[in-house]
């Protein structure tokens, strides 16, 4: 068995000290619209997502805006406060975990998206970012909440960690963001606004902005009968090699959400990160944001990425 870390517990306790790093200027807020920084001859994209948020990162500007600033079910994007908790306190990435039934009961139960982790394995932190951040893995999402939370059992510990989520995401100033769940499956609401306020805060994670760019990883774990297990763990997110320039973020699903997706891509010296929530189509609905960031006409000829018929799409 291994020990959960108490000093990595105490790190969470305090994280709601310290400035915020992301309030800055709000970003304007209307039906759909955008600012000078896309030329006015070029008339803002039609997405089918009930909601969108497109943001130059350098500058701070908002390039487009639909219902930006409306409360919304995020589905598994919340897990990317998962991961701001474990890297903003500076967590030692190489602690190790004992994977417990619980976390695949968990997942199974919820009919969540799964990194199948098995049980009586040993992973690290580091390892457990990828599974939550690349196949959207709840029970890995689950191992680091009960881990990290504060309290006697598995319950009080979650408690504490979702907690922490809500106190995070006062301090980052994003007061329509509530988690009620560490995946995302239950009320968990943002607005893309806030969730495009809160990928940039992460995008400045060297760490987080790696793992959310990589499209496969394969990991080593000991095994409960000391053998050693092998996993290889795909990226949801289909834009990652099929448009040009994009280096993340995170997909999300539900019946009630939608499909989710917060995203970040990269050309030459601009940087753009945004949010899509309740799309019918979000893959092509960021590939026409991101011409419409970039001036680009890339959104056309998008030939999404394939990923291995086990996964289950999140």
């Amino acid at each position: 068995m291994v020990a959960r870390n108490p000093k990595v517990r105490h790190l969470i306790i305090g994280l709601t000290a310290g400035g915020v790093l992301l309030a800055g200027a709000p970003l304007a807020v209307s039906a759909v619209s955008a600012v000078s920084a896309v030329s006015a001859e070029v008339a803002p994209p039609t997405v089918s997502a009930k909601s969108a948020k497109l943001l130059d990162v350098n500058s701070g500007e908002s390039l487009y805006d639909k219902a930006g600033d409306s409360a919304r079910p995020m589905a598994s994007t919340a897990k990317i406060m998962v991961a701001i908790m474990v890297l903003d306190t500076k967590v030692d990435l190489d602690t190790q975990i004992e994977v417990h039934q619980r976390y695949r009961d968990y997942a199974n139960e919820h009919h969540a998206s799964t990194a199948d982790l098995q049980t009586g394995d040993r992973m690290t932190v580091r390892q457990l970012l990828y599974a939550v951040l690349l196949p959207s893995g709840a029970d890995a999402a689950y191992a680091l909440a009960d881990n990290l939370g504060d309290g006697d059992t598995p319950g009080e510990r979650v408690a504490s960690f979702v907690g922490n989520m809500n106190a995070k995401s006062r301090e980052l100033g994003l007061s329509k963001t509530h988690f009620e769940t560490f995946d995302g499956t239950g009320n968990d609401t943002s607005t893309p606004e806030e969730l495009t306020r809160l990928a940039r805060h992460a995008m400045e994670n060297p760490v987080f902005r790696k793992v959310v760019s990589t499209k496969k990883y394969k990991a080593d774990a000991p095994a409960a009968n000391g053998r050693t297990r092998h996993y290889t763990w795909t990226n949801t997110n289909k834009l990652l090699g099929a448009y040009p320039g994009v280096i993340g973020i995170k997909t999300g699903t539900t019946k009630k959400a939608g499909e989710c997706l917060v995203f970040a891509a990269a050309r030459g010296k601009k940087t753009l990160v945004g949010t899509v929530l309740n799309s019918d189509d979000r893959f092509n609905d960021v590939a026409k944001l991101l011409d419409y960031g970039f001036g680009t006409h890339d959104a056309k000829d998008l030939e999404l990425n394939d990923t291995p018929s086990a996964t289950r799409q999140d």
